[in-house]
């Protein structure tokens, strides 16, 4: 059990019943389900990873743009912790991956600093027994949703991790002369502007490094999320999530046929 000393009991409980007992859960929609099914993979079980996390603090300099690194560093751990866990859920599984990932932060009132972060997924596993594993022999993971995940297998695919970027940025507030000065006018707020395209291309280079160490060829389905986190209006946090890809065979899809209908009638 040493191996998974990061999770509940309980958890372990639930995760290695007998197999005469043993019933999958998992939140996928019946379409997802059965085209999960279809790609062949089956669903083992829902599978999470939580950790509550202190966010310390750092001072902002009023008037210039800069990245919070301690607080981007505070984000990007809390999530790798919980997605870590949610992995050893799938490791106790013996799945090959995770799909449909979910990765969710809520604040608590127990603080104004501590929040909760978890990642929720559905573990599968291959049918025919091959591995899906990454390169440091962990279960893919992916946000894909089943409809997604089959198409993606079908052109010949395969997700590799999520990946992540995340980029605590403060905004530099404008001085009182510079506010006078624009009053009435149309012109683009230069400094603000240069913030916000930093933080965001800083997120986005961060995912991508992850995807490159992963040997991954692209990155599909990326969000770029913003929020504040009950912050400072001029301190926000740019987070750009995607699934990374490989391509591992020819693509087995088959192109659209045109149809025509055989008869006169029609329709207005």
């Amino acid at each position: 059990m040493a191996e998974y000393s990061d999770l509940p009991q309980d958890a372990l409980s639930r995760l290695q019943q007998e197999p005469d007992h043993f019933v999958f859960t998992s939140d996928l929609s019946v379409n997802e389900f059965i085209l999960v099914e279809e790609a062949g993979f089956t669903p083992l079980g829902m599978v999470m990873g939580s950790s509550i996390y202190h966010i310390g603090y750092q001072q902002a300099n009023w008037t210039k743009n800069q990245e919070m690194t301690v607080l981007s560093q505070a984000m990007y751990n809390a999530r790798e912790l919980a997605m870590t866990r949610m992995e050893e859920e799938a490791d106790a599984l013996k799945a090959d991956g995770i799909i449909g990932v979910r990765l969710q932060v809520s604040h608590r009132e127990w603080g104004q600093h501590i929040a909760e972060f978890v990642a929720i997924g559905t573990a599968v596993k291959s049918k025919d027994g091959s591995s899906h594993r990454t390169i440091k022999g962990k279960p893919f993971t992916s946000d894909l949703s089943g409809q997604d995940f089959y198409l993606l297998m079908q052109a010949g695919y395969r997700p590799v991790s999520l990946v992540m970027g995340s980029c605590v940025y403060h905004v530099a507030h404008q001085g009182t002369l510079a506010t006078i000065r624009q009053l009435g006018q149309n012109r683009e707020l230069l400094p603000y502007t240069q913030g916000l395209y930093d933080a965001r291309e800083r997120a986005m280079e961060r995912m991508q490094t992850e995807a490159a160490e992963l040997k991954a060829q692209g990155i599909v389905g990326v969000h770029l999320h913003e929020n504040n986190h009950s912050w400072d209006s001029h301190i926000l946090e740019f987070f750009a999530v995607g699934t990374a890809v490989v391509k591992f065979q020819d693509s087995v899809m088959t192109p659209p046929n045109l149809v025509l209908p055989m008869n006169d009638n029609t329709t207005d």
